[in-house]
């Protein structure tokens, strides 16, 4: 018997490719939005903040505005023109230590903002969804650790002004990346609804 020519792609490669091709197109990756195309336009209330602390919703309100600015999927206009009405309240505040060091003193922390946000169409008055807990989240280091915090994920160095309502410049930057990242969840939540 004569040997096979190798081409170098064999049965089993064309249906490992063919699974993989497949699997890619059927994983519902897609760019576009699956929030309804006859909404263009959005009013975002400013966020009520029911916690203790300040400082917190006027930041997040802009973030929230800004990214539906920048995405331009919705248009960001006033109540009286706007297809959609997002409004939210701030309803939890929570820090708690993460690493302790010898002496006891917190070295991490975690921060975690909490958020409800409640969409409705504004010609029907019908609530499309109202989400109650909407999360940011960040660690950082405490004065005590002597580590730099000194990192935002995202945009929140950029754009987002650093919260100056705690004692400390970690704790206010952190509470800024908590921001940033409630404001990229209520966004999500708006444009990518299922």
């Amino acid at each position: 018997m004569g040997r096979r020519p190798t081409t170098g792609f064999s049965g089993r490669n064309a249906l490992l490719l063919c699974a993989c091709a497949a699997l890619l197109a059927g994983c519902g990756y897609s760019s576009g939005s699956s929030l309804d195309p006859k909404y263009r336009t959005i009013h975002v209330s400013p966020f009520y903040d029911k916690t203790r602390e300040y400082d917190l919703q006027a930041p997040l309100t802009n973030a929230v505005i800004r990214k539906f600015t920048h995405d331009a999927r919705l248009q960001v206009v006033s109540a009286d023109d706007a297809d959609l009405l997002l409004e939210g309240m701030i309803v939890d505040f929570t820090r708690r230590g993460l690493i302790y060091d010898k002496d006891d003193e917190t070295t991490q922390a975690l921060l975690v903002i909490t958020a409800g946000a409640r969409l409705t169409d504004r010609q029907t008055g019908q609530v499309l969804w109202e989400d109650p807990m909407i999360t940011g989240e960040t660690s950082f280091y405490t004065r005590a650790a002597g580590q730099s915090s000194d990192r935002l994920r995202g945009n929140a160095e950029v754009f987002l002004p650093t919260v100056r309502s705690f004692p400390t410049e970690e704790e206010n930057r952190a509470a800024s990346e908590a921001l940033e990242q409630l404001a990229t969840a209520v966004f999500l939540r708006v444009v990518e609804p299922w």
